[in-house]
């Protein structure tokens, strides 16, 4: 057996089903050794498309999604779906080949330190240097990506060592139990929570990778306390909740802001400050903070806690639902009502380029509470994260973190390979769909069906939009787009266009229907961007 055959063997011991990546010339010892594995190898057109995949599959899953490349550029290309990973904390776990170790000390082809590259950019970064370390280094990258909090992991695999030949075995896989925290912390924070007046909760991504959602409903139940959530918690607590405020996240305040400016305390559950710096909900840095999280909070000066408690948030939840003295009545009643009025406000409005708010409400009505939408980024990044009505935690995926363009196409393949029984649509604008619109090809011949949502409006339209915000004029946005009903089909997929702001949820039923990859060509006003900025400028308390 060579180190190759024996990595292969550590990634099944892991219990990876899937590789995303492209072939080359330092892998080739991979790839020979993975045609005798169960693992399924996804032969992608783009590194970056790779790496996506294996982000979302990595946040929906909770285990480790695995992408590969060559050396050099190979490498390198791998580079924004790691980053974007390991700050959205999805494990992903990244293997590069690299030149022998016979030339890395001079000025090679395509040689670069990739250890050095990666590292700022992973929780662990490393390079296999003799055959029989491979099972202790596939053992780390594992542990360390899937820990909280989760993020990336590197090897870096020479050729010469991966064609060495090697005795050696897997390494049993440990997860480690995640500590209780201690009671003292439980009684205080309880003790806070039972004096407040107008507590809020703040939901983030940690409570769904933890899988701690049911226990915050129960804590939000007991208590009485309304729960908001940044837009990498969707669907943390159903949108249906009579407690739910849905996302917080925009730059400008917006309804679920004047709870937090009305709260005497907010209780942070699963928060990570890259969902949504602490200065924007916390301004004056004067709230009374409890942190409900894995690990103990981040230093921010906005984000200073009265009481952290670190440890199992679902053992935490419902320890402290039972010590803290629920509370009676609904003060922030009046500001649901007003996030549900304003969610359907263009729900029926019929003009043409759509509405986004008629978008994002038809997108909703469409899909069942369980199936998948993956978010590009863009201006309809902001729509979605706002207004759609995610009813179930990791159905509605943000990047928010790194918030890299061009995850979707390849991310909703990951979903509908993650979750074939799911309805998988990939939400994007035109600009992000053409950075990895190849990969269609890739979900064509997976057999994977999804649909591409593609809102086009020929330009950058998120930048564009803060232009407008900052000078009242756009610089250099405008691009043209191909046919994307001809494009589609060139692929073997369908194309469909919207003429009509009535066609598009029979449009967008009928394509979920379909056991292929169906694109939307859906033309959007964007005028509404500069609409809802002045609108939120003007806005007022419900309360």
């Amino acid at each position: 057996m060579n180190a190759a055959e024996l990595l292969v063997k550590c990634l099944e011991n892991e219990g990876v089903e899937y590789i995303f990546g492209i072939p080359g010339e330092e892998n080739i010892d991979l790839m020979d050794a993975l045609l005798a594995s169960p693992i399924r190898f996804v032969t992608t057109h783009h590194e970056q498309g790779a790496a996506f995949m294996a982000d979302v599959y990595g946040r929906l899953t909770g285990r480790a999604g695995v992408c590969m490349a060559t050396l050099g550029p190979g490498a390198t290309n791998l580079i924004t779906g790691v980053a974007d990973a390991n700050m959205d904390h999805a494990p992903i776990v990244a293997i590069a080949g690299q030149g022998a170790t016979t030339r890395l000390h001079k000025e090679s082809h395509q040689i670069l330190d990739l250890v050095n590259l990666f590292r700022p950019i992973t929780k662990y970064a490393a390079q296999i240097l003799e055959p029989e370390i491979v099972p202790e280094i596939v053992r780390k990258a594992f542990k360390v990506a899937q820990t909280d909090k989760p993020g990336g992991a590197f090897i870096d695999f020479p050729e010469n060592i991966a064609a060495m030949d090697v005795t050696g075995a897997p390494i049993k896989v440990q997860t480690p139990a995640s500590p209780v925290a201690p009671r003292q912390k439980l009684e205080q924070a309880a003790e806070l929570i039972s004096r407040a007046k107008m507590p809020v909760i703040l939901a983030g991504n940690g409570v769904i990778r933890m899988h701690a959602e049911s226990a915050l409903r129960n804590f939000a139940e007991t208590l009485h306390i309304v729960v908001a959530n940044t837009f990498m918690a969707k669907g943390v607590l159903p949108f249906s909740h009579p407690l739910a405020l849905g996302a917080i996240g925009l730059n400008s305040p917006d309804l679920p802001w004047f709870a937090f400016e009305r709260a005497d305390l907010i209780i942070c559950v699963g928060f990570d400050m890259v969902e949504y710096p602490p200065e924007r909900w916390n301004p004056g840095a004067g709230k009374t903070l409890v942190h409900i999280s894995a690990l103990p909070a981040e230093v921010d000066a906005h984000y200073v806690v009265e009481c952290g408690v670190p440890g199992d948030i679902a053992t935490s939840l419902d320890a402290i639902a039972a010590l803290a003295t629920p509370r009676t009545g609904a003060p922030f009643a009046a500001i649901r009502e007003a996030i549900l009025a304003d969610r359907a406000e263009h729900a029926s409005d019929t003009g043409f380029p759509i509405k986004p708010q008629r978008v994002v409400w038809e997108l909703s009505e469409a899909l069942d509470p369980d199936d998948v939408v993956v978010c590009d980024v863009g201006a309809h990044k902001m729509w979605m994260s706002r207004n759609f009505r995610a009813e179930r935690p990791n159905t509605c995926i943000i990047s928010n973190g790194f918030a890299a363009m061009g995850i979707a196409v390849p991310g909703a393949l990951a979903a509908k390979l993650a979750f074939p029984e799911r309805k998988v649509v990939a939400v994007t604008g035109d600009a992000g769909f053409m950075m990895n619109s190849q990969e269609i090809e890739t979900a064509m011949r997976m057999n994977a069906p999804f649909v591409v949502l593609i809102w086009t409006d020929s330009e950058y339209g998120l930048i564009a939009w803060h232009q407008k915000r900052h000078f009242s004029r756009t610089s250099h946005i405008e691009f043209n787009n191909p046919d994307f009903v001809k494009y589609a089909e060139s692929f073997g997929a369908r194309g469909v266009r919207v003429e009509r702001a009535e066609d598009l949820l029979p449009t967008l039923r009928e394509a979920l229907a379909a056991d292929t990859v169906v694109l939307i060509d859906c033309a959007v006003d964007y005028r509404e961007n500069m609409i809802l900025t002045e609108r939120l400028k003007a806005m007022a308390s419900p309360l």
